[in-house]
């Protein structure tokens, strides 16, 4: 048990949600991040989605990386996650057909996202299945994570509401909020989640003054 929840595999766990996050600090992953934001449900599922994917990729190829000739190895590593890709979208479909459509092709792009392939290549390729399980899944709760804060102040003030129900009254003759239209647009998701990265390099990437 000690042995599961080592020093390295809880850091593994640990780091990708704050120190060495994917979008905060690798800046990977943030065409997805832009492009599905507008609302927090579909954030939510989108960020579930590919930390499901990457945690399973990442043990699939943990079980199999002895076995894959090194010219072949990035081909196999896109047909594992393809394989996911398809199951994961063919049950957004079954269980979450509104969401699944919000979502459109973004679902299926997910086996070109940077931080899947980068973390099979960098990390279950060398590591053992248990610790590429953590990584992967420290990696996708990440994402997720980033996705909920932009996708949840996006549809706050955007549209006066979170998970589809309303918490802000509608403006009427002078009174209550008044929707900010700017919100929902891609370009706002970009411009917070360029202060959401320049807090937290302030705060945990402070340079040495000489």
């Amino acid at each position: 048990m000690n042995n599961l929840f080592s020093k390295e595999n809880t850091q593994a766990f640990i780091q990708p949600l704050n120190t060495d996050n994917p979008i905060m600090v690798q800046v990977l992953g943030i065409c997805s991040a832009l492009a599905v934001t507008s609302q927090l449900k579909p954030s939510i599922v989108m960020g579930l989605a590919v930390t499901v994917i990457t945690a399973f990729s990442n043990v699939i190829i943990s079980l199999i990386r002895k076995t894959i000739p090194n010219r072949i190895r990035i081909i196999v590593q896109l047909v594992v996650v393809a394989a996911l890709v398809t199951v994961v979208s063919q049950m957004l479909k079954a269980f979450a057909y509104d969401v699944s459509v919000q979502l459109s092709v973004y679902v299926g792009l997910i086996i070109t996202n940077c931080i899947l392939m980068g973390r099979l290549e960098a990390f279950a390729m060398h590591n053992q299945p248990w610790p590429s399980f953590l990584d992967g899944l420290g990696n996708g709760l990440g994402y997720a994570l980033i996705l909920v804060i932009v996708g949840a102040v996006r549809e706050f003030f955007g549209r006066g509401s979170l998970m589809g129900f309303q918490i802000l009254t509608q403006n009427t003759a002078g009174n209550g909020y008044l929707n900010n239209g700017m919100m929902t647009m891609p370009a706002m998701a970009l411009i917070i989640l360029g202060c959401i990265i320049w807090v937290h390099r302030a705060i945990f990437y402070k340079e040495d003054k000489k």
